[in-house]
């Protein structure tokens, strides 16, 4: 018989070993699907809509061979929470199926939280975000610290840093990254950059590589250190004058024959209708 908790090789602990830390029996009839809810602790957000239509048409053909793993809900007594195979769950539902094998074991929240994490991250379900949010879920809520989350999932602590610090990017950027308009691999050369934004936008708007992203960065620091130092210091303090009235980022730029250029960096367009505003009110 196949084993439907087989893990792939290599991960920190798998399904199987998870189970192993609770007690399970499997259900020798199915469940109605309409008693199944999903878990509040999933981690997952998205789903893809390619992937989710091949699963369907899969289960139409043969059914669900790996069951549910299910727990008792918590607030609602005569419902079952999901707690790994909501993919499944959804794709059942779409393909007409009225009932689902489950396997129901006894899991607290960390439990849970770690279960659907598992899963996740073996089959490579997660986007970044999603990983990086799961991960902070297990130090936030269940004190794990980086090194017990690397063990736990099967993957070096850099791994592990590098995923929580995408959520510190501007909002936007993580929107990006979540509708997969950028990689992990270019998110990664943005955090820290107070420019990340900016620098998103081009990468989406060249169709840059990540290669061609860290050039691309490298040049602009650089630049920046030139012109730092040697840029007026009373061009410097203007800057920082307008930037603190207006609240948006200005660079001047200032030629030897005095002639040059301002411009004004904007993130979104009440930040422009603004400057239009203190332009027009002043002149």
């Amino acid at each position: 018989m196949i084993n439907p908790f087989k893990t792939k090789k290599g991960l920190g602990r798998g399904l199987s070993s998870l189970i192993g830390d609770v007690d399970s029996k499997l259900l020798k009839n199915k469940i109605s699907i309409s008693s199944i809810v999903r878990n509040k602790l999933q981690p997952r957000k998205s789903f893809d809509k390619e992937k989710m239509v091949e699963l369907t048409n899969s289960i139409k053909e043969r059914g669900i061979i790996q069951p549910i793993i299910v727990r008792k809900s918590s607030d609602q007594s005569d419902k079952f929470e999901i707690i790994a195979g909501e993919r499944r769950w959804q794709a059942a539902q779409n393909a007409g199926l009225h009932e689902v094998p489950i396997v129901e074991i006894e899991a607290d929240n960390l439990k849970s939280l770690e279960f659907a994490i598992v899963e996740n991250v073996q089959r490579s379900d997660l986007n970044p975000i999603e990983e990086a949010e799961g991960y902070k879920k297990l130090i936030d809520q269940f004190n794990y610290d980086q090194e017990k989350v690397s063990k736990f999932i099967g993957k070096s602590r850099t791994h592990v840093t590098n995923c929580l610090r995408l959520l510190s990017l501007p909002k936007e950027v993580i929107s990006f990254i979540e509708d997969n308009k950028i990689s992990h691999g270019h998110a990664k050369v943005l955090v820290g950059l107070d420019n990340a934004y900016f620098l998103a936008t081009k990468i989406i708007e060249k169709k840059l590589s990540v290669r061609q992203s860290e050039n691309l960065i490298r040049a602009l620091k650089n630049n920046n250190k030139n012109n730092q130092i040697s840029k007026n210091p009373n061009l410097v303090s203007l800057e920082k004058s307008i930037e603190e009235k207006t609240g948006i980022r200005v660079f001047i730029r200032n030629k030897k024959n005095n002639r040059g250029q301002v411009t004004f960096e904007y993130n979104d367009l009440d930040q422009l209708n603004r400057l239009i505003m203190i332009i027009k009110s002043n002149y």
